[in-house]
């Protein structure tokens, strides 16, 4: 049952750090239809700090997130944590009743993101993943397309999210045990995840995986956000992999927080059909043979269209992601972002790290 068209929807917030702040509660205030009234955080003062600026009077704060989930009240919850603790609370809230967004990735491997998807199915509840890159204006122009068979069958693909040289260097970016890789997982997953969206092909055959850490180590570093510490840096600083898929079709998927190469570009993907191409290089672009002859075709994009909201072309697309997030809740309608689709990119980039450390091929079940 969705939640009444009268009634406010109960947030809790469970993790009141970078993501929370920059992303999740600002977007979230702009809804009517909502409240902020829990949240959780290992430093309290921190969710003293979100309830003052985004709850409601009588909104409570703990440090405890199992605390939160014993409100029965609440009705859903946004895991905003590290990443290793991304599956363990949201199958806990879950459990208790309540519909969960989950900030990206889903999980540090493909066992706990299973689990996060079984407990989605035996509760009922709704679970979803902040992908919020699918709601990008050209994103949503180009899914359009593809859909309208303007690629023809696309059997090539980049997935691309590389840096310069900006490397987080704040929270647990850089410790592997908490959030279960670098650049991979932190921005890869968002062009691998926009890439297997755009093709709508979630099989997986075998993969092929490299990472490397060649700049960690040095001290002139020339970091977009200071200077890291060399001593904390334990995840890669970029990471490739080669997926074959089992219709044939294959992905290149490249990520970086800091390499040596200045075509930079982040959370990007082209495609490659049979009837023409796509991709997010200058701009959203898109390539094929007219009349036997080449074409290049630009859409302008700085004007809003049907698939903006009230045609408010400003809309961002953290807004957009938690309002159609909150609209699936009350209305009760599959989110954007399915858990079965973010499993696939967790089994994904688990498989390039696992042949980057064995050297082999990683073959999906």
């Amino acid at each position: 049952m969705g939640i009444g068209p009268n009634e406010k929807v109960r947030i809790g917030i469970i993790g009141c750090g970078g993501i929370a702040n920059g992303k999740h509660m600002p977007s979230l205030s702009k809804l009517k239809n909502i409240e902020m009234v829990a949240f959780c955080d290992i430093i309290e003062e921190r969710a003293t700090r979100a309830k003052e600026k985004y709850g409601t009077p009588d909104a409570t704060v703990c440090t405890d997130y199992k605390e939160l989930l014993a409100d029965k009240t609440i009705d859903v919850v946004h895991v905003l944590t590290p990443n290793r603790w991304h599956s363990s609370i949201t199958v806990d809230a879950l459990e208790a009743g309540k519909h969960v967004m989950c900030e990206k990735p889903m999980a540090i491997n493909s066992v706990e993101a299973k689990k996060m998807v079984d407990a989605a199915k035996r509760t009922g509840k709704k679970l979803t993943i902040g992908y919020q890159t699918r709601q990008r204006a050209d994103s949503l122009y180009l899914k359009e397309e593809v859909e309208n068979g303007t690629l023809g069958e696309i059997y090539y693909a980049k997935a691309t999210a590389l840096r310069r040289r900006a490397v987080p260097t704040w929270g647990v970016f850089l410790d592997e045990y908490a959030q279960g890789g670098g650049p991979l997982i932190d921005i890869g997953t968002h062009a691998l995840d926009l890439t297997l969206w755009m093709m709508n092909n979630y099989k997986p055959k075998y993969c092929v995986g490299t990472t490397y850490k060649k700049l960690n180590t040095k001290d002139n570093q020339g970091n977009d956000w200071g200077s890291w510490d060399c001593d904390k840096y334990t995840v890669e600083d970029s990471a490739f992999g080669f997926v074959v898929m089992e219709n044939g079709a294959t992905i290149n998927l490249e990520s970086s927080w800091a390499i040596n190469m200045l075509d930079t570009r982040e959370a990007v993907t082209t495609l490659c059909g049979t009837l023409g191409g796509a991709d997010m290089n200058d701009g959203l672009r898109f390539n094929g043979i007219r009349n036997d002859r080449k074409y290049t075709l630009k859409p302008d994009l700085s004007s809003g269209g049907a698939a903006f909201y009230e045609g408010n072309k400003n809309e961002s697309m953290a807004d957009r992601e938690a309002r159609l997030w909150i609209d699936a809740v009350v209305n009760d309608k599959d989110p954007v972002v399915l858990p079965e689709q973010a499993l696939v990119v967790t089994q994904i980039l688990e498989g390039i790290y696992t042949s980057a450390k064995t050297g082999e091929i990683y073959r999906f079940d």
